[in-house]
């Protein structure tokens, strides 16, 4: 039976196979946080004994949960909204959750793409001049000392926020195997070479050992530091692209027999080994810099917008080769960016797709060009700096965090989901797992993400965020992120389009816990008011494969426009095109 026929919207199109997508996860993880993030949490947190709470995290955080999220894509075939729906449609407000975070990211996304774009370009004549701080403030970014809302525009950063845009459209309007497969194909291999020979002058630079050891000599008494620990298992989790969605719409593009485990494997080391060797090339480098200043390596050491706009411009300016230095480190932070770019948005045009039926080029023209204009008014501005800061911290920080907790939870203490979704996971994977999967995902993992949200919101409450105005911080911070969770609800609350079949048929029974919903498991009643899935418990012992896909077993329920007919003739059509006999019910579940 072909998987076309049995899915809709967004899932209707497919990776032509595992590398592909391999490609795209990894393009989606490897993003800016891997070159300015990491090498300067892993100094500031231990050095080279950071090392060994982030191979921890690494193993009991972020693998599982890159797994929970291929499972739940994979097996129920959709946009993260569908998926959830899906799995059960009381967590469908969770898919448009991790959604309405995307939109946010990538508003402000693309103005840092945009500067990493013109960072290229001045790499080669040195434009930031004597004082790199300054000009990227002052000359470049015309900073207002007022933390406000204008729309005064820096007009060539608005001009290369509306190319990145433009790239994005372009990319995702070609479809998930042209566009998405074909671009990480090219810029990820791209990107490790531009890096690796980045990182190879680095090391011939003087003083590069001097930056090396600073980033490595290991400082044991850190491990006893809860706060080391924390700082890990953030930087993991961030740094994989779960709990965004993005690993969920991109599993549902997998094809039904594809190994999922392993896949994970590859993408969660291939994404922690470009990591290490980021922090190599970065501290290399900044061991060049505070040689030549005659400073020490934790005088020069920064992260973030410092170390890429202000810090690496200096290092460019003294070493030599330094305009092949920053065309290629400012070129990888272009790939990184846009790459990770549009698995956030595809994240957003998969979830509109699916809700309202549209075709590709229809969602990506709906999805863009909005999002397109909200962020070319808001953010290359002389405030957007300051609204750039406090909507990352509240909601890529904040968010990403509670919304991701929220998820495990609801899938394990809510719906007891982790069985039903590590057997679908070992179903169609040489890699098997047990009940130690099971474990890290359902108990370390919350607990660990629970320790990070209080943590996060004490400090916030406690001490305000960067001196910003009460107002500022109340709007654009703790009002965005809280104001995502009552969006989501209302959209949840949405009904699905007529024109997608993909609201209307699920490749896999909905996981139902045999206590929560005795009531309908006993008296057989739908849970919504469309029957898309049947009914099933992982507590009553029930096996759950793609074998229903597979075999051609899925049975399409009736939506309220159609009759009996239409609906016996589309299953009879399905089963024959599969060489199977017409079936009343899905994997032996009542209609």
């Amino acid at each position: 039976m072909s998987t076309k026929s049995l899915r809709g919207g967004a899932s209707n199109e497919a990776f032509s196979g595992r590398t592909m997508f391999i490609f795209a996860a990894i393009g989606s993880a490897v993003g800016l946080g891997n070159i300015w993030r990491f090498p300067y949490v892993a100094y500031d947190n231990g050095g080279g004994a950071f090392l060994i709470p982030y191979l921890v995290a690494l193993l009991t955080a972020g693998i599982p949960l890159l797994m929970l999220d291929y499972a739940v894509g994979h097996r129920y075939r959709g946009s993260a909204p569908l998926a959830y729906r899906r799995l059960h449609p009381k967590l469908e407000a969770i898919g448009w959750w991790q959604l309405g975070i995307c939109v946010v990211i990538a508003l402000y996304y693309a103005v840092i793409l945009a500067w990493a774009m013109q960072y290229t370009i001045f790499s080669f004549t040195k434009a930031w001049g004597d004082d790199p701080a300054a000009f990227f403030m002052s000359d470049y970014m015309r900073v207002s000392e007022e933390v406000t809302i204008g729309f005064n525009f820096i007009w060539p950063v608005f001009i290369a926020t509306a190319i990145a845009w433009l790239a994005v459209l372009v990319v995702l309007t070609m479809g998930v195997q042209k566009g998405i497969g074909r671009i990480n194909a090219i810029l990820i291999p791209l990107l490790v070479v531009m890096f690796l020979i980045m990182v190879g002058i680095a090391l011939t630079l003087p003083g590069a050992a001097g930056g090396l050891n600073a980033l490595f000599t290991p400082s044991w008494e850190a491990l006893g530091d809860s706060s080391v620990w924390v700082a890990a298992y953030g930087q993991i989790f961030f740094s994989l692209s779960v709990g965004f969605g993005i690993m969920i719409t991109y599993a549902a593009y997998l094809k039904p027999k594809s190994e999922l485990t392993g896949s994970a494997l590859v993408v969660g080391f291939a994404n922690s080994s470009f990591e290490i060797l980021a922090g190599i090339g970065v501290f290399a480098a900044l061991g060049f810099m505070a040689s030549a200043a005659g400073t020490g390596v934790d005088e020069v050491a920064t992260s973030g917008i410092g170390l890429a706009f202000i810090a690496f411009p200096t290092i460019i300016s003294e070493a030599p080769f330094g305009v092949l230095i920053g065309v290629l480190f400012f070129g990888a932070l272009a790939f990184a960016g846009f790459t990770s770019m549009i698995s956030i948005v595809e994240v957003i045009v998969a979830g509109i797709r699916d809700k309202l039926g549209l075709s590709r080029r229809t969602a990506v023209a709906v999805v863009v060009i909005p999002l397109a204009a909200v962020s070319l008014l808001f953010f290359p501005t002389t405030t957007g700096l300051n609204l750039l800061d406090v909507t990352d911290a509240f909601v890529n920080n904040f968010g990403i965090v509670a919304a991701s907790l929220v998820s495990v939870l609801m899938l394990t203490a809510g719906f007891s989901a982790l069985p039903t979704l590590r057997d679908h996971l070992n179903s169609v994977s040489s890699f098997k797992l047990g009940r130690t999967w099971m474990i890290v995902a359902g108990a370390v993992t919350p607990v660990v993400l629970g320790y990070m949200l209080i943590d996060q919101l004490t400090l916030n409450l406690a001490e305000g965020y960067n001196d910003m105005p009460a107002w500022f911080v109340n709007v654009f911070g703790w009002g965005m992120a809280g104001g995502l969770v009552v969006i989501a609800y209302l959209l949840s609350k949405l009904p699905w389009s007529r024109r997608t079949a993909a609201a209307f048929t699920s490749p896999a029974p909905s996981v139902q816990d045999a206590y929560l919903d005795r009531d309908l498991l006993t008296q057989d009643r739908s849970f919504t008011h469309y029957r898309d899935t049947a009914m099933r418990s992982p507590a009553l012992d029930q096996d759950y494969s793609l074998r229903a896909i597979q075999h051609g077993t899925v049975v399409r329920q009736r939506a309220p426009w159609e009759d009996d007919r239409t609906v016996t003739n589309d299953a009879a059509a399905a089963s024959r095109s599969a060489g199977q006999p017409t079936r009343d019910n899905h994997e032996g579940g009542a209609r």
